[in-house]
């Protein structure tokens, strides 16, 4: 198995970009601890770490919108991740499929 500890040298979180396997729409950014990223890798669905509430989270276990991992890939730089998932349902709270719908220019 990869060794997964050279993502965790600069900081104890990493940003996951979590990006639509079929279509490559970009659904959402996330943190993810060493924790998380295991249990994803374990499980095959996301796992992420809430910032604001300080705990790990299962990406749909409540609503049924799982995102299941098709490949993560990792940048030139070990410092973010690239999630390519197949999304079930909305990816954002809100109910939209992407968190990336306020238009800005």
């Amino acid at each position: 198995m990869i060794n997964l500890d050279k993502y965790f040298l600069k900081s104890e979180l990493i940003p996951a970009i979590v990006q639509d396997s079929a279509d490559g729409t970009v659904l959402m950014l996330a943190y993810m601890n060493r924790e998380s990223l295991g249990k994803t890798l374990d499980t095959g669905y996301t796992w992420f770490w809430s910032r604001s509430r300080g705990e790990l989270w299962n990406k749909g276990a409540t609503s049924g919108h799982v995102q299941k991992v098709v490949s993560i890939d990792g940048d030139c730089d070990a410092d973010t991740l690239l999630i390519r998932v197949e999304q079930t349902g909305a990816a954002c709270h809100t109910g939209s499929r992407s968190c990336f719908f306020d238009k800005i220019v």
